[in-house]
């Protein structure tokens, strides 16, 4: 079989299965396992497939088929231009969550401490380290293990220092930050079965659920985080896109200032940040 012939056979099998973007899926899929770039596949397309690459390509279709995020699959994913390792064990990075970056870049300055809660693949932290124009230090935590050796993984891979700290929330947090930030679970339970197939059945549940109405994080980070930020010290949540004026709100009512929230490229409320005054 030719090359051209797996990545027709590719998009029929993924088509078949009813995956959304079943062309680039069959294209990512081939790349990986051919270790080709698309100016070669052009050139040698009419080559003969390796039969164990074929083989190779087959069993990744079929996973694929079975909903296995494409992500999973090749173990990367590109977030604000970097690469990043990703397994089960954390949430795949989402171009939605690049505005909480772009955000928290606007108002770094230089020797900031800042602390990112549920850290999961570490792309949030770590894109900060990367693209902030002055030095800043970075604490990274989650509550999973597996997730803070992802993390320490593409800290490295992407050359940037931080510390990593195992803790639910603040429990193993000490001092005081000039900004924290987190991506907490959002999800109101009652609705993580509506999700797509790719989410439910293999992101990590304790990275989605938020409880109830899915503000269980935002009120104990905002409750309990007042405690671990300096003066003028900034707050900076992503939100799911019918949030916005709920935790606006909740900030506020916990004395938080100067509060906004931040829409995304497709439109939706994607960021509440503020700042809180005064120690407390």
């Amino acid at each position: 079989m030719t090359l051209k012939d797996a990545l027709s056979y590719g998009r029929e099998q993924l088509e078949a299965a009813g995956i959304l973007n079943y062309e680039l899926d069959a294209w990512y899929l081939l790349e990986y396992v051919c270790k080709i770039k698309k100016s070669d596949y052009y050139l040698h397309n009419s080559e003969e497939m390796e039969e164990e690459k074929f083989q190779e390509y087959e069993l990744l279709l079929r996973k694929r088929g079975e909903r296995v995020p494409l992500q999973y699959i090749t173990g990367v994913q590109e977030f604000m231009g970097l690469e990043f390792k990703v397994n089960s064990h954390v949430l795949i990075p989402r171009q939605d969550t690049e505005t909480l970056v772009e955000e928290a870049l606007k108002v770094l300055e230089p020797e900031m401490e800042v602390l990112d809660l549920c850290t999961g693949s570490g792309c949030i932290m770590i894109s900060l380290l990367k693209h902030a124009k002055q030095k800043i230090f970075g604490t990274a935590s989650d509550i999973s293990k597996q997730a803070l050796l992802i993390a320490k993984e593409n800290a490295k891979q992407n050359q940037v220092e931080m510390e990593l700290v195992r803790s639910d929330l603040f429990q193993n947090i000490t001092g005081r930050f000039d900004m924290i930030l987190s991506n907490p679970p959002y999800i109101p339970t009652n609705l993580i079965e509506t999700l797509m197939p790719e989410v439910k059945n293999f992101e990590p549940l304790e990275a989605l659920d938020g409880s109830e109405d899915g503000l269980s994080f935002y009120r104990k980070i905002v409750d309990r985080g007042r405690k671990f930020l300096k003066s003028n010290g900034y707050l900076y949540f992503e939100i799911g896109h019918d949030q916005g004026g709920r935790v606006a709100f909740l900030m506020e009512e916990y004395g938080f200032r100067n509060v906004k929230v931040v829409k995304d490229l497709t439109g939706n409320d994607r960021v509440v940040c503020g700042n809180l005054p005064a120690v407390l």
